[in-house]
């Protein structure tokens, strides 16, 4: 019974991605060629690019046979990439323009999703403004984090010297939140779920729905050059996987959330549902150059990057893929 009940879901969810049909058509294989390597390492994701979890079934449709999901030794996943540690992995964008100014050697493929994080304040605060002078929590100095909440700041007129930063690699925000020992922090699922849950907080700003972050993507995919230059047909097939398990999740965020769940990827299927619906897949929507070109601006403005935007696209994206990918897949 379970196995046909898996087989059902299966089925539903491939039906619900639309043309973007699990098999290729033997004349697509034949005009791109076969996959130069059959092995691909992929980050481990976070709950909501828990797509990459879905993209399993779909890259084994499209031929690879070792797939691996490699873990993140630190939180920034671009080390990871950059130390050969894995082929792709969902960036942040922020983090993807940081990295490239610092001259770190990735490619940025395509936009994956809008909405991850979401800006969790003590009762009492009531907009960005009013965090001058509060305690605000990371894991560390330095990560997207940080630099999304010091354009947040900026973005209301304050300086990153405006707050305090609380900083503890041993405890994670959440639970000096809870404490009561910082008064804000950006919540990243399944975080938000649990604190509203147990009625903690409220949310100043949600990047899933509030602009301008809602007008760009948050996370996009990036990839090793190397692997990237050497292996071109594997990388647009990587990529082709990843667009589809973001149009499944669109398409079927409760049905998909139980598939992750009962295959032990996600802990709980109904935040795994709600992440899904709450955050916005909008890759046949949105324009990754223009989310790039957006960030490089806001980190240049507040002294965080010195590159210009153009010279961070040229240096660090590579959207021929995704082009090629949008006229096969009718974005």
């Amino acid at each position: 019974m379970p196995m046909i009940q898996t087989r059902r879901r299966f089925l539903t969810a491939a039906a619900l991605a639309g043309a973007a049909d699990l098999i290729r058509p033997p004349q697509t294989l034949a005009a791109e060629g076969p996959l130069e390597t059959t092995t691909v390492r992929l980050l481990k994701p976070g709950l909501c690019v828990s797509t990459l979890y879905v993209a399993e079934e779909l890259l084994r449709a499209e031929g690879f046979t070792d797939i691996r999901f490699v873990d993140r030794p630190d939180a920034r996943a671009i080390g990871q990439i950059r130390r050969d540690g894995g082929d792709f992995g969902p960036i942040y964008a922020c983090e993807c323009v940081q990295a490239i100014d610092a001259g770190e050697q990735i490619s940025v493929l395509a936009g994956v999703m809008v909405g991850c994080f979401e800006l969790f304040a003590r009762d009492g605060i009531g907009s960005v403004g009013e965090l001058k002078g509060k305690r605000i929590g990371v894991q560390a100095a330095g990560p997207p984090a940080q630099q999304l909440l010091t354009l947040m700041a900026a973005e209301v007129g304050l300086d990153a010297r405006d707050v305090q930063w609380v900083t503890d690699p041993k405890v994670k925000p959440i639970e000096l939140f809870v404490g009561g020992k910082i008064d804000a922090f950006l919540g990243f699922p399944p975080e938000p779920q649990q604190l509203r849950a147990a009625r903690i907080g409220h949310v100043l700003v949600n990047t899933a729905a509030d602009r301008p972050w809602s007008q760009y993507f948050c996370c996009m995919l990036a990839g090793s050059p190397h692997y990237v230059r050497a292996y071109p047909n594997a990388t647009r097939s990587v990529l082709r996987a990843v667009l589809k398990a973001a149009d499944l999740c669109a398409a079927d965020p409760a049905g998909i959330g139980r598939r992750l769940a009962d295959g032990g990827r996600v802990p709980r299927a109904d935040y795994a549902a709600q992440t899904f619906a709450d955050n916005n897949y909008k890759w046949r929507e949105f324009d990754p150059e223009d989310t790039i070109r957006w960030y490089a601006l806001r980190l240049r403005e507040t002294g965080l990057v010195r590159s210009t935007p153009q010279q961070i696209i040229a240096d660090g994206a590579d959207w021929r893929f995704l082009n090629e990918l949008r006229r096969e897949l009718k974005a």
